[in-house]
């Protein structure tokens, strides 16, 4: 039960981050801008211009397509070998990323660095969706492989990939020009707080599936 506790506190403190990074951005931008717009700057300019086509390519990873793509994979995978509250937890969070990154940026309609991008994005900036998206779907599945993998040194391993992967991604859009810091860092916060929202459902169910499968 303090389990529990402690991941719904840590969900309701990034919720309450989230709003204050939101209330600012819908109502007072301006104080944002010129910090965002500072470290987006110094990204751009400290990182190498060979570096583009790597964050190019490491963008892909955060896209609606390749997100749908390995949110369905996934779940058939996991359906195939049976593991059903594993399938439930990265369709769930598949289907609130998709959902909320749609109304969040209805809702805040934060326009996209006048910088130059260096890859095509359309809508909204706020929050990034590749960042959130990242956080919900790969986090997922790091909940999944840290959980069924049995070598520590694995665990440890597979857990850094895709953590490196989240944060590569994160930093992609800013570094290409196509969110401010704030946004990628408002996804994250709100992709983070879901899934320990989520988690200890999962993570119940998840155990009530498998001391019923022992009955059986």
């Amino acid at each position: 039960m303090k389990n529990k506790q402690n991941h719904f506190l840590i969900a309701s403190f990034a919720l309450l981050i989230f709003v204050m990074i939101g209330y600012t951005v819908k109502f007072f931008p301006e104080s944002l801008t010129s910090l965002d717009s500072s470290i987006q700057t110094a990204i751009r300019g400290t990182l190498p211009q060979s570096v583009t086509r790597f964050f190019r390519i490491i963008t892909v990873f955060g896209n609606v397509t390749t997100q749908l793509l390995v949110v369905t994979v996934s779940v058939i995978a996991f359906l195939f070998i049976k593991w059903k509250m594993e399938a439930l937890l990265v369709l769930s969070n598949g289907f609130v990323a998709a959902l909320l990154i749609s109304s969040f940026k209805l809702l805040y309609q934060r326009p996209r660095p006048s910088i130059e991008h260096l890859v095509y994005a359309g809508g909204f900036s706020f929050p990034s969706g590749h960042a959130m998206g990242s956080m919900l779907i790969f986090g997922s599945l790091l909940i999944v492989c840290h959980q069924r993998i049995k070598s520590r040194l694995l665990q440890v391993a597979v857990d850094a990939l895709f953590v490196t992967l989240i944060l590569l991604i994160g930093l992609s859009r800013v570094y290409l020009g196509v969110h401010y810091p704030s946004d990628v860092l408002a996804g994250f916060i709100l992709g983070f707080g879901i899934l320990h929202f989520l988690y200890p459902c999962y993570d119940q169910k998840r155990f009530e599936w498998r001391f019923l499968l022992k009955q059986d």
